[in-house]
C-alpha cells in the first residue's frame, strides 16, 4: 500500500556531490519521521540523517557539515544532499519513513523502507 523509492545513486570521485531523493506514495494519511541510513559490505546499517514532521534533524558525526537532510511534504519526498564525499561514505544508502497509511478501512502508523540505491566513492 505504501512505497519508498529511491534514486540518485551512482558513483563519483572523492570531494564529488550526490543528491539522494526518496519519494512515498500510496495510501499515505501522514509522515512523521523520513530518514536515510547507510549499509556498507560486512557491517551493519547505521543511521545517516533523518528529520521529524517538526523538522527536527539529527546527522551522524562523521556526516555532519557535508550531508544536508532536507523534506518536501507536498510531495511527501525526502533528499539528501551528500558534499565533499569520501571513499568511506560508500554504502548501500536506504531511505525509512515513519507513516500512518489510511486504506480507507482503518488508521494505522507503520515503518517503510526502500529499496537502498548504491553511492561509490573512488578515491
Amino acid at each position: 500500500q505504501v512505497q519508498l523509492v529511491e534514486s540518485g545513486g551512482g558513483l563519483v570521485q572523492a570531494g564529488g556531490s550526490l543528491r539522494l531523493s526518496c519519494a512515498a506514495s500510496g495510501s499515505i494519511f501522514s509522515i512523521s519521521g523520513m530518514g536515510w541510513y547507510r549499509q556498507a559490505p560486512g557491517k551493519q546499517r547505521e543511521l545517516v540523517a533523518k528529520t521529524t514532521s517538526g523538522l527536527t534533524t539529527v546527522y551522524a558525526g562523521s556526516v555532519k557539515g557535508r550531508f544536508t537532510i532536507s523534506r518536501d511534504n507536498a510531495k511527501n519526498t525526502v533528499y539528501l544532499q551528500m558534499n565533499n564525499l569520501k571513499p568511506e561514505d560508500t554504502a548501500v544508502y536506504y531511505c525509512n519513513a515513519q507513516i500512518v497509511v489510511d486504506n480507507g478501512r482503518r488508521r494505522y502508523e507503520s515503518d517503510y523502507w526502500g529499496q537502498g540505491t548504491q553511492v561509490t566513492v573512488s578515491s
